[in-house]
């Protein structure tokens, strides 16, 4: 009698029955019976042993809408090699409980799960061969949409753009994206329910929010695609049309004139004159010092990690109004914004900054001069090739007068 062969029949005829497969349980007590049939043949009427209390090995079967489920590279493999999954089942002496261990080795494929519950080994098994398919395995990547978001813009996202559009972009998630979608799972969004989103958020009339919203889904859908957790984006079937923006306009002459006459004999007077004399962009007040001839700024629209300085001249329209001033001192950009559309409905903030780049045209200032004042690109071949001298840009900062008389309060 092969004692061993029989020994792990009959273990793995307990773990079939533990598992409930009956198709296994059949099989294998065939398999239990004709070696006993073929001990006794050989004239060996011993009773075989009982089962130690050790690892029991086992086979997980998989019915055919389980099989549809795997991948179709896997499922060839699976079929190939006569669906066999080995278990374990594994006594554990110390806690009292049996846990059960399911393995598959074939090609390129080494998967392994365990659970303490064997009804819950086929789902788990499943859901790994997937995560390989898609190699989530190793990411852990999360499947439901604010999870898989946070994860997206936290680990990609993020490295593309400045700090500020992060917070800002990220306070758009938290206000708008987020309480539609939550933690829904992110293959049951629809298209309808984007277009609800974005139909919500235009009725408004916030357009560039819209265009905004629809810009960041569309990031988050396409990385959803390539992580392997949808097939499709479901913005593919919304309707949506992009805003048409509202460019600023230039303050005229009077109207600037009236700006600093209205705020003359307080610190908005200033702020309202570097704005307008530097081009600096709202985020980048809290930044500017006056540096020799120069006002120093963080380039805000740079998405590297280095911190870039632009340097605009102090014009001949500025000057006087830093007479005897050696800091400046700005308040938030917010307070500044509804200041300035107390004065002016017909204006926003970042009119200044095309009222300074409208002036430099008017002055003939250098382009190349023009667009480092403003912190705009000189292009890949124009940034690592250009460095203008302080001569150069001091005397074209000189160009920057019109007639416009400083007004400034009498001290």
């Amino acid at each position: 009698m092969n004692k061993e062969k029989l020994l792990e029949l009959a273990g793995q005829l307990v773990l079939a029955g533990i598992m409930h497969q009956d198709g296994e349980i059949q099989k294998i007590s065939d398999l239990l019976a004709a070696e006993l049939r073929q001990a006794e043949s050989d004239g060996d009427g011993a009773t075989p042993a009982p089962p130690q209390e050790k690892d029991k090995t086992g086979f997980l079967n998989f019915t055919k809408q389980e099989i549809l489920k795997m991948p179709t590279k896997f499922r060839k493999y699976f079929i190939a090699a006569d669906k066999l999954v080995h278990v374990r089942q594994r006594k554990r002496n110390k806690n009292g409980y049996y846990t059960y261990e399911a393995r598959y080795r074939c090609g390129d494929y080494n998967i392994s799960v365990s659970s303490r519950d064997p009804d819950k080994l086929t789902e788990k098994f499943l859901a790994a061969i997937n995560a390989v398919e898609t190699g989530n395995e190793l990411l852990n990547v999360p499947t439901n949409f604010h999870e898989f978001a946070t994860f997206f813009l936290e680990t990609f996202w993020r490295r593309t753009v400045t700090a500020q559009t992060y917070k800002t972009e990220t306070n758009r998630y938290k206000n708008h994206i987020r309480p539609a979608f939550g933690s829904l799972p992110i293959k049951k969004i629809t298209p309808a329910m984007c277009q609800q989103l974005l139909d919500g958020i235009t009725a408004k009339g916030y357009g560039k929010t819209a265009d905004e919203v629809h810009g960041r889904l569309n990031q988050i859908f396409e990385a959803a695609i390539k992580h392997g957790l949808i097939k499709h984006n479901p913005l593919a079937l919304v309707v949506f049309t992009t805003h048409e923006s509202k460019h600023g306009r230039a303050f005229t002459k009077s109207e600037e004139r009236r700006l600093l006459e209205s705020t003359a004999g307080t610190p908005w007077q200033l702020m309202f004159a570097v704005a307008l004399y530097t081009g600096l962009r709202p985020n980048e007040y809290v930044t500017a010092r006056i540096e020799g001839d120069f006002i120093k700024a963080v380039n805000s629209k740079r998405k590297n990690k280095k911190i870039e300085y632009k340097r605009i001249p102090i014009t001949p329209m500025l000057r006087p109004y830093l007479d005897g001033v050696q800091e400046l001192r700005f308040y938030v950009p917010q307070r500044i914004r509804e200041k300035l559309r107390a004065l002016f409905p017909g204006h926003s903030l970042k009119d200044t900054r095309e009222t300074f780049n409208s002036r430099c045209i008017e002055s003939g200032i250098n382009e190349t001069a023009r667009k480092l004042f403003m912190g705009h690109s000189l292009g890949a071949l124009g940034n690592a090739y250009t460095d203008l001298s302080d001569e150069f840009l001091i005397k074209e900062g000189n160009k920057f007068f019109y007639d416009l008389p400083p007004i400034c309060p009498q001290k």
